[in-house]
Formats: C-alpha cells, sequence, structure tokens
C-alpha cells in the first residue's frame, strides 16, 4: 500500500480535500492519511466532523495572532518531521494557504514527491491575493504532478514552463463537497428565508478598506429594506474590529458567528445574491447557480466572470456599493448572472484526481482531462 499524505490546514480546504480522501480510500493500491496544520483550529475541526475525518497527524501550529513568518517556521520543521515519521510515499497539498506551500516545501527537503490539488490559479498580482498568490506559484516550482482544476489553469502552468507529461485537468473538488453536502444543509432557523443577500469579508488585502466597506453595506441594507444581509464574521479580530462598528445596528444586518458549511451552502442556495472576497464561495455560489459579486480587484478563478456568472467589484467603497445595488434593483439583471454550465468543475475532480495518484505509482492507467 502506497501511504498518500493529504495535507491541509484551513476551513476551505478540508471541504476540498475531503472528496479526494473519499475517493483514495476507494482506490486499490493507495492508503490516505491524513494531516492537518490546525491552521484554522475552529473552523477546522467542525469541517472534520462534518465530513466524518479524524486526522492521522495534527500539527496544532497555531497561536493568536502569529505573524506569516512565525506560523511558517512552525509547519515546515513539525511537517518534516511527521511525513518521515509516517513513512509516507507521496503528499497531496492544495490551492494556496500557508499550510500548502509549507507542507510541500517540508515533504520537498525531505524527497518526498508532491502532487498539488488545484495547480495553476492566478492573479498575476502578488499582492492580491495576499500571501496566498505567492503561496500557490512557489507550490507548483516544486510538484511532481500538477492537478489544475480548468484548462485556463492548465494553460497558466504551461506558461510557465510546466510540461503537460505530469499534469491532468481534475475540475474543483469545491463542486464535489456541493453535491455531497447540499442535501444535509439547512439554514438556521431564526434567520430570514426570503429576499436574503449572503455575504462574507475576511481577505488580509481587504483589511485595510473593511471599514469603509462595511460602512457601504450597511448604507445599501439601509437603503433596500425588502433584503435581509446574513454576514457571518469571521473569527479573525481584526475583522471584527473593521465591521461591527458600521453594521451592529442595521436592523436588516444579521452579524452570525461564523457557519459552518451546511449552513453556509443552505445560506447561499436561498440567498437573491452573494457578495464575497472568499475563494471557495465564488465556486460554491457559482456551482448553486447563484450570482455573485466578488469584492477583490483580481480574481484567480476569472471562468466565472468570462461565463457571467460572477461579477468583479473591486474594494473601493463608492464602486462596490453601486454595483450591489443595481443588482439588487434588478432581477433580471441578476437571473442573467445564474449560468446552467459550470465551468469549475462536474462533481468527479476527486476520483480523477485519486486515479492521477494510482496511475503515478502505476496501478491505474492515465485518467482523462476533465475538459
Amino acid at each position: 500500500m502506497k501511504r498518500i499524505c493529504v495535507a491541509f490546514g484551513t476551513r476551505p480546504e478540508a471541504v476540498k480535500m475531503a472528496p479526494v480522501i473519499y475517493a483514495l480510500e476507494k482506490e486499490e493500491g493507495l492508503d490516505p492519511i491524513v494531516l492537518v496544520s490546525g491552521q484554522h483550529r475552529e473552523q477546522l475541526d467542525q469541517m472534520l466532523d462534518i465530513f466524518n475525518l479524524k486526522p492521522d497527524a495534527d500539527l496544532e501550529v497555531m497561536k493568536s495572532r502569529q505573524t506569516l513568518a512565525a506560523l511558517m517556521g512552525r509547519i515546515v520543521p513539525a511537517a518534516a518531521e511527521k511525513l518521515k515519521e509516517l513513512n509516507i510515499d507521496y503528499v497531496l497539498v492544495h490551492g494556496d494557504t500557508l499550510t500548502t506551500f509549507a507542507v510541500a516545501l517540508a515533504a520537498y527537503f525531505e524527497g518526498i514527491p508532491v502532487g498539488h490539488v488545484e495547480a495553476g490559479l492566478r492573479s498575476f498580482n502578488l499582492k492580491e491575493p495576499f500571501p496566498e498568490e505567492a503561496n500557490r506559484r512557489m507550490t507548483d516550482v516544486i510538484t511532481d504532478i500538477d492537478l489544475p482544476p480548468t484548462t485556463w489553469a492548465k494553460q497558466n502552468l504551461l506558461n510557465e514552463g510546466k510540461s503537460d507529461k505530469n499534469m491532468i485537468v481534475t475540475g474543483n473538488t469545491a463542486v464535489d463537497a456541493v453535491h455531497y453536502l447540499l442535501a444535509r444543509a439547512k439554514l438556521p432557523e431564526h434567520l430570514p428565508k426570503e429576499n436574503l443577500v449572503y455575504m462574507t469579508m475576511h481577505r488580509r488585502e481587504n483589511l485595510s478598506v473593511m471599514p469603509k466597506l462595511a460602512e457601504a453595506i450597511a448604507e445599501l441594507a439601509k437603503e433596500n429594506p425588502k433584503f435581509n444581509f446574513v454576514y457571518p464574521v469571521h473569527l479573525n479580530p481584526a475583522v471584527r474590529e473593521a465591521v461591527y462598528p458600521a453594521m451592529q445596528n442595521v436592523k436588516n444586518i444579521y452579524l452570525e458567528e461564523p457557519f459552518d458549511i451546511l449552513s453556509s451552502l443552505a445560506a447561499q442556495k436561498q440567498a437573491s445574491l452573494i457578495i464575497t472576497d472568499s475563494g471557495g464561495i465564488q465556486e460554491e455560489g457559482t456551482a448553486l447557480g447563484v450570482p455573485v459579486v466578488v469584492l477583490r480587484n483580481v480574481t484567480e478563478r476569472p471562468e466565472g466572470v468570462t461565463v457571467g456568472a460572477l461579477k468583479l467589484a473591486g474594494n473601493e467603497a463608492a464602486e462596490v456599493k453601486a454595483i450591489i445595488n443595481e443588482l439588487l434593483k434588478n432581477k433580471d439583471k441578476r437571473d442573467a448572472m445564474r449560468v446552467k454550465t459550470n465551468p469549475y468543475g462536474d462533481g468527479k475532480a476527486g476520483e480523477r484526481i485519486a486515479k492521477a495518484i494510482a496511475w503515478r505509482f502505476g496501478l491505474a492507467d492515465r485518467p482523462k482531462d476533465w475538459v
């Protein structure tokens, strides 16, 4: 049995790697070993419970308000030691978190090959998103196999000089997770179910402008009283300090504790509009056929913009307010964003990823690209 370490540390990674773990368990000759860093402690544990996953190893690296450099310095040596201890044959990392690059680097130092799920995403701006753009670029330098979710992501890797010999387009595992969980999704009882606007806002590069964005959205809520804005607020104290003063006394804004994935999917499915700076929610909202306004200047997921499912609004308060207001007042424009064909995947990405790893060990035929 080949021991395949599936490594992750944050809530979004857990959501997207769970379908990979399930698929690896079904693949003959492969033994998935789950390693978590604990980068998002509370939210990560919540996701593990929902997916009924028990880590084989937990690095427990999180400390309150620690710097990126300090976190990197804790993950790399801890991961290197644990990979040796677990006798790992192959490491799979996901996306663009600090855990992604740190564990990939630890594996590289130990001579263990690395596969990158959701490889090739690019904003082409090292400051947005920060530090994720650098994390994913540096991870792709040291990979044994690249698993881009779309042909656009694959082309980014080819443009950087990588060979398509060990590259398989898989679709995005976020779509797998939506398919798997949607039947269990349930909106919290106390929340309104009509005219719902679901929002999240937590990106590090938005922190400096977040108070202004919060004020703009508070004004929108007051000017559009028939809509109910539901906002699960990130646990980061800096986020809470930025948004609560402007939003906490607006009667049609519901400031909630962070949602688990089931509540989040239910709220997204119910929503007339989604407002977010999250990468994963861009994919989830599109998979659910709900229009999404993206509070970023650039997105590494342009497929949704291309097909019209995402509206890139930037993070300048006046422009954001104008774009959202127009969509709230025009149902036809919102409906036009409800695309029928999902550009991010077909719900079978996990299976392709597991087959790709089996293929790398000579245990299966090379899987075909999704598109």
